[in-house]
């Protein structure tokens, strides 16, 4: 960790920052959030952010601020609102769910940067060891514990998910939470002391049934549900027969290429993952 700004390589157009500037005179984004929904204008492109010189401009007050850097010079910040806050005239709070369906990918990615970086703040304001308050480490995204030392980063939670192919087919899976009609992959958290491999196949196992082969790296993505590293794979079924667990799972089964079901949004890696295996398939996607 340092205080030096850096480029996201995959994301050029963002520096890094952590110290705000001094003397901005220049409208800023404001990521502004009440809880976990996020303050965007109406009539206009889906994703709106706010440019201000402040919040008082909206007649809001904040809890508390973080700088997160600048989008192609323009300054950005994360807010978090108290949960009674009310949206200005001409803008609404949208819970970050319906939010994401809605926005391009590198609009998403800051937003996604920068309600981890509220919820960090937010909950990082005590010292978990000893309880004192802690006091934000300049140059850093730290907090540290003036009593006992201890130091506060912001939490990654790596998870896997994977697309199983058999043959022409894919297992696609529905938990009860999805919207209506909707199915996905098999996810889930690694757990302590397991590698990324081996949680493929605990999931895989734990949630469906089945056992796979040939696990295989496609890509990450930064996830904010609630703040998680999704990491991706692909694998080959090799033996069982599908048995949803009822509880992560409520159904599940293999889908040809030319016959899907209602799929995740273009922007989610599960998304990413079945648009790879279509184009192997030799479809437009």
């Amino acid at each position: 960790m340092t205080s030096k700004k850096r480029e996201n390589p995959a994301f050029p157009e963002f520096v890094i920052g952590v110290e705000p500037p001094a003397d901005r005179a220049e409208k800023a984004l404001w990521f502004i959030f009440r809880d976990r929904e996020i303050l965007l204008k109406l009539n206009n492109n889906p994703g709106a952010i706010p440019r201000l010189i402040d919040l008082g401009e909206l007649g809001l007050s904040g809890i508390r601020e973080q700088y997160l850097g600048a989008l192609d010079g323009t300054h950005c910040y994360s807010v978090e609102l108290p949960n009674n806050a009310q949206p200005p005239e001409g803008m609404e709070f949208m819970d970050l769910r319906q939010a994401y369906t809605q926005m391009g990918e590198k609009c998403f990615a800051l937003v996604n940067k920068a309600v981890q970086v509220m919820e960090w703040d937010r909950t990082s304001q005590f010292c978990s060891r000893c309880g004192t308050k802690t006091l934000q480490k300049p140059g850093e995204r730290g907090k540290e514990c003036p009593d006992c030392g201890e130091l506060f980063y912001p939490r990654i939670s790596p998870a896997v998910i994977v697309l199983i192919r058999k043959g022409h087919e894919i297992l696609l899976a529905r938990s009860p939470n999805f919207p209506d009609d909707m199915y996905g992959l098999i996810a889930g958290f690694v757990e302590p002391g397991e590698s990324a491999e081996a949680a493929v196949a605990r999931e895989i196992r734990e949630e469906v049934g089945i056992e796979v082969k040939n696990i295989t790296y496609f890509g990450t993505q930064a996830w904010p549900f609630p703040n998680s590293l999704m990491i991706g794979f692909t694998a080959e079924y090799s033996s069982g027969e599908i048995q949803p667990d009822g509880f992560e799972i409520e159904d599940a089964r293999w889908f040809p290429a030319g016959d899907l079901p209602v799929l995740p949004g273009k922007i989610s890696i599960a998304r990413k993952l079945i648009d790879h295996f279509l184009k192997e398939e030799g479809m437009e996607v």
